[in-house]
């Protein structure tokens, strides 16, 4: 938390602005507890399933947050277990997040999903796509999005992740300015162990964070 409050700090910006995401996959229970004992306010897990075991054990101990890929035909599960989901990439899911949560009434919160390297071995949409997304999920009332995320190719070097971060978080101003409903820009879901200080820098307001709490788990 002292990196993260530094960060904010150096690049002119209230450390209250930043939340750790922990990201918990692969951790057993008994490590999550004393996680959240030392602090940690939002969990972040991979995989549906694995969180559902989760959150059955624990409970609503922290917020959970779903930062993997979702399925559409998990959705009916994640919007039951989930706080916010980072992962939405496509309108198919969208919808079918926005059915799921209508039937428990609840309005889901989320986010867009960007792959601004366009890597084929990642999830996210294009940027230029991001915008009709984005409109078009402002028409469903079961579903909010709350902001972007993005995961840069990795690099030793955390500079190089800089140029990717800074395209995500002019892209959110861009779609913060056609006032959609439904749509707010306040989150962007960016940087993880080894440049979540870049990602702050560059305007990160959830940094998802693992190995650098937990070490490394293969």
């Amino acid at each position: 938390m002292d990196r993260i409050a530094f960060a904010a700090k150096r690049a002119g910006r209230d450390p209250s602005s930043v939340r750790l995401v922990v990201v918990t996959k692969t951790v057993d229970a008994a490590r999550i507890r004393e996680a959240v004992a030392a602090g940690a306010a939002i969990l972040g897990e991979n995989r549906v399933q694995e969180a559902k075991e989760k959150i059955e054990a624990l409970g609503k101990i922290a917020g959970w947050h779903l930062i993997g890929h979702l399925q559409t035909n998990k959705a009916k599960y994640a919007v039951k277990l989930f706080d916010l989901i980072h992962s939405v990439d496509n309108l198919e899911l969208a919808q079918e997040i926005d059915h799921q949560a209508a039937k428990i009434g609840k309005v889901q919160n989320v986010l867009i999903e960007v792959n601004i390297a366009g890597e084929a071995s990642k999830a996210g949409m294009a940027v230029k796509e991001a915008p009709g997304l984005a409109a078009a999920v402002a028409r469903l009332k079961n579903i909010s999005i709350r902001g972007l995320m993005t995961m840069p190719p990795y690099s030793e070097n955390p500079e190089e992740s800089r140029p990717y971060f800074s395209v995500l978080r002019e892209l959110a101003e861009t779609i913060a300015k056609d006032s959609l409903p439904n749509v707010s820009m306040q989150e962007l879901s960016m940087g993880m162990s080894g440049d979540f200080e870049v990602a702050i820098e560059e305007g990160a307001t959830l940094v998802r964070v693992g190995t650098a709490i937990f070490g490394n788990r293969g």
